[in-house]
Order: structure tokens, then C-alpha cells, then sequence
């Protein structure tokens, strides 16, 4: 037998031993975190109210009653696995669900007929993230074919696709994250402008000044390069912005967290670092629901554990728990605030996705 035929047979090997693994624990964990159990695998995840809203590789998006442990809607139209959720609604008028997939579509939906509203070929690959600006009217979504594209959500036709408002093609890898912050104007009277966050796997971050400008015939949105930060070594999972700070997660085995905007004075804070590639984080004090000195914790997903950190000296994070429940990697981490019986408070539980194609809830305190 030639050394190429003994290396593929140590790989497959291998491979059935990380199976048994995996089956063993699936055994094991089957009732931890009281497990609902999808179709498919989640890629995205929002938790709104007592509900789970999840983008799956089964080309559907998913509506969940957390409460009751069940599947309430499925939207079905997506050529290929959906990637990215978001949601936007006029004033008065009802939200509206928006879902990107591999098809390099985007599409809205009416969240209580599932009927799509509008479908539009928004780039030339993957749609791997969304995030709404909801001060300007618009969407932003990012890409496999490395662009960063805004669509107009002033004037969504049921008849027509979105109306493109122009792009960002600097980033040299796909982009895989993005968030924004709205960004206080000396002059009250001035335009809305946003700095936006791009993230792509590379780990490298490109920060945006956004404005929308509908002076002209043809409305647009001006993106004007304002920073490069480079704080990982490979590509970044997810990326949130909060109270002043950068918390990302990347697959150099790190989370980290830089203040932004830089200051001459700021703080280096190390990373916390784990034996495998951290794909999702929830930081708890930047939550507006919670508490920040009653919950300052650093949650982030390892391999097939989660982790909470206590961060209140950034400078020295610590380890509190290791939640050991999935039995493949954790994709998501959500909070919940889940009403008492009584209806009068709220009890703080993490919600936890996985690629084990289920969803965990985990009760972390109790009535806030």
C-alpha cells in the first residue's frame, strides 16, 4: 500500500474517531440546555421576545417559540442555504423579515403571511451578512465576492427589487461581519451619519463614515474610508459594537476587544484566548436590557463548549463557567429575557446554536 492509501486511511480513521466522539456526547448532552431540535443547521440567529428567529442551511428561515419549544413559521423560497438575518419596519407599518443566502439573493417577507415582498440578485456570490441603518432607510449586506452593498428600504415595491445605493469594493477576502454605530453630529440640523464596520476573513476591519444623500436625481449612500484595524491574525466570525468598544471573535483561537474611537491614552486589553477558533460572542454589558455591573460577563463560543468570562477589569478577564452542552461547535450566542409567570420581571437566559443542529437555553440568573 503506497503512502498516499496510508494517509487517507489515518484520515479516515480519524474521522470515525471524531464521529464516535461526537455520538457519544450527542448521547450524553441529549437533555442539556432543554435542546430543541431543528431541520437544519443554524447560520444565523435573533432572539426577539419569547421568539427565535434562525437563517438554515435548509434554504428556510425559521420562527421559534422559545417558550414552547416549536417551529411557528417557515419561509420557504431561498435557492440555497440562508446565511443572514435582519429587520426593518416603516413607522406605522408592520416589520418586515429580510434574509440573504447562498442563492446571492436577497429577499423580504411579511412575517405573518410568509409572503415574499420583494426578491433581489444583490451580488455576484454568496450573501453571507445583512445589517439595517434604520436612520437612513437602509440595508447593508456583505458578500463571498468581497463588496459591501446598500439597498434602499425607503421605497420597498412588492413589483421590484431593491434599489441599489452603491457599494464598497476594498475589502480583499469575503466579508463576513457587520455593525454600525450612529455617530452624535456637533450640529444638531446636520445629516445622520453612521460609522460602519466591516469585517472580513482576513480579520481585517475597515471603518466607514456613512450618510445617505437623496439631493440628487438618483439617491445614494457616501461611504467615506475613515480606519483600518488589524487586530487578529485570521478571519473575524463575528464583530459587535458597544458602549465605546470592538468586540470581535475570530478563528486565531481569540476574542478581543479594542475602545473605538482610539484614543492616545486607551488601554491595550489582551486577548482571551482558547484551544479552538471562537465563531460567536455575546457581551452582556453592552446589552441596554441588562445591567452592566450586575452582568459583566464576556460570553464566546469554542469548539462544542461556550465560555463566561467575568470582565470587570478588562485587564484580567476570568473564567467563571465552562458550558459543556452541544456536541459539535457553537455557532450563536443570544440573550433572552424571559418573562416570569407572573408577567411582572424577567428571568436572563442564553440562547446557544450549533452545528449539532439544535438550540439550547440556558438560565443564567434569576428575575431582573
Amino acid at each position: 500500500m503506497t503512502s498516499a492509501h496510508k494517509d487517507n486511511l489515518f484520515r479516515a480513521e480519524s474521522e470515525l474517531i471524531i464521529d464516535k466522539r461526537r455520538k457519544d456526547k450527542a448521547e450524553k448532552n441529549k437533555r442539556l440546555g432543554d435542546p430543541i431540535t431543528l431541520t437544519g443547521v443554524p447560520i444565523d440567529l435573533h432572539v426577539r421576545g419569547k421568539y427565535a428567529w434562525l437563517a438554515e442551511n435548509s434554504h428556510s428561515a425559521r420562527k421559534v417559540d422559545l417558550e414552547a419549544s416549536r417551529t411557528t413559521r417557515v419561509f420557504r423560497g431561498h435557492g440555497g442555504p440562508v446565511t443572514s438575518l435582519a429587520f426593518y419596519a416603516k413607522p406605522g407599518e408592520r416589520e418586515v423579515l429580510i434574509t440573504g443566502s447562498w442563492d446571492k439573493t436577497i429577499k423580504l417577507w411579511d412575517t405573518e403571511t410568509k409572503a415574499v415582498i420583494s426578491s433581489t440578485l444583490a451580488h455576484a456570490d454568496f450573501v453571507k451578512t445583512l445589517l439595517v441603518l434604520p436612520a437612513l432607510n437602509v440595508l447593508v449586506s456583505g458578500s463571498s465576492d468581497k463588496s459591501v452593498r446598500f439597498w434602499d428600504l425607503a421605497s420597498v415595491d412588492a413589483a421590484s427589487p431593491l434599489q441599489s445605493l452603491g457599494s464598497i469594493s476594498s475589502h480583499t477576502r469575503p466579508v463576513e461581519s457587520l455593525s454600525a454605530y450612529i455617530e452624535t453630529a456637533d450640529d444638531p440640523h446636520a445629516d445622520t451619519t453612521y460609522v460602519l464596520f466591516t469585517a472580513d476573513s482576513m480579520g481585517v476591519i475597515k471603518v466607514w463614515r456613512i450618510r445617505r444623500d437623496d439631493a440628487e436625481m438618483h439617491p445614494r449612500v457616501r461611504a467615506e474610508p475613515i480606519d483600518e484595524l488589524v487586530y487578529h491574525r485570521t478571519g473575524i466570525n463575528e464583530l459587535v459594537y458597544g458602549n465605546g468598544h470592538v468586540w470581535t471573535a475570530s478563528t486565531d483561537e481569540s476574542m478581543q476587544v479594542h475602545a473605538y474611537p482610539p484614543s492616545e491614552k486607551q488601554k491595550i486589553y489582551p486577548p482571551i484566548t482558547h484551544r479552538t477558533a471562537f465563531k460567536a460572542l455575546l457581551p452582556l454589558p453592552i446589552q441596554p436590557q441588562l445591567d452592566a455591573e450586575e452582568f459583566p460577563y464576556l460570553l464566546g463560543g469554542s469548539g462544542d463548549v461556550f465560555r463566561v468570562y467575568d470582565i470587570s477589569s478588562l485587564d484580567e478577564p476570568e473564567l467563571v463557567r465552562e458550558v459543556d452542552g452541544h456536541w459539535h461547535d457553537v455557532t450563536h450566542l443570544r440573550l433572552w429575557l424571559r418573562k416570569t409567570q407572573g408577567g411582572q420581571g424577567h428571568e436572563v437566559w442564553i440562547v446557544s446554536a450549533g452545528l449539532d443542529g439544535t438550540l439550547r437555553k440556558w438560565k443564567l440568573s434569576g428575575t431582573s
